[in-house]
């Protein structure tokens, strides 16, 4: 079969399949949201734990990195994810899957070569960049007094 190439992206479009736009921004809305509720309640119960509102947040950031990187070693994530799309990526728990499932994927490549070598390379440049960052506004404010 010899086609042109607007031929070929004519043939393309018509064979595609159509995306369920609305449908998938609901669905991640509202697992993005389950997990902002989530987040919250975890809060709440560390602040009635008698947490301070500080401590409260630091200890729910890390539940929720830890619930996430369960889910993630567990296979759920990923199941949640083709579920909620979007929704999924809800800062906090996005990062720790990022980390996490590279992580399980090169486990058996060995512990260093494998493991701890890939474990970053998803969110490694989000940490030099995030770092970097701060480096920089810190010598802004320095400068500025």
């Amino acid at each position: 079969m010899d086609m042109t190439p607007k031929e070929y992206q004519d043939y393309v479009k018509q064979q595609a399949k159509k995306s369920p736009i609305v449908k998938d921004t609901i669905l991640a809305f509202v697992i993005g949201g389950a997990i902002c509720v989530l987040g919250q309640a975890i809060m709440n119960g560390w602040s009635s734990a008698g947490l301070g509102k500080e401590d409260a947040g630091t200890a729910t950031s890390c539940t929720l990195v830890l619930i996430s990187a369960l889910l993630t070693g567990l296979n759920l994530y990923g199941k949640i994810a083709r579920y909620g799309g979007a929704g999924t990526l809800v800062p906090i728990t996005g990062f720790a899957n990022a980390v996490v499932s590279p992580a399980i994927d090169f486990k058996s490549e060995g512990f260093v070569t494998g493991m701890a070598a890939k474990m970053f390379t998803v969110a490694g440049p989000v940490i030099v960049f995030g770092v970097s960052a701060s480096v920089l506004y810190g010598i802004v404010l320095a400068l500025i007094g």
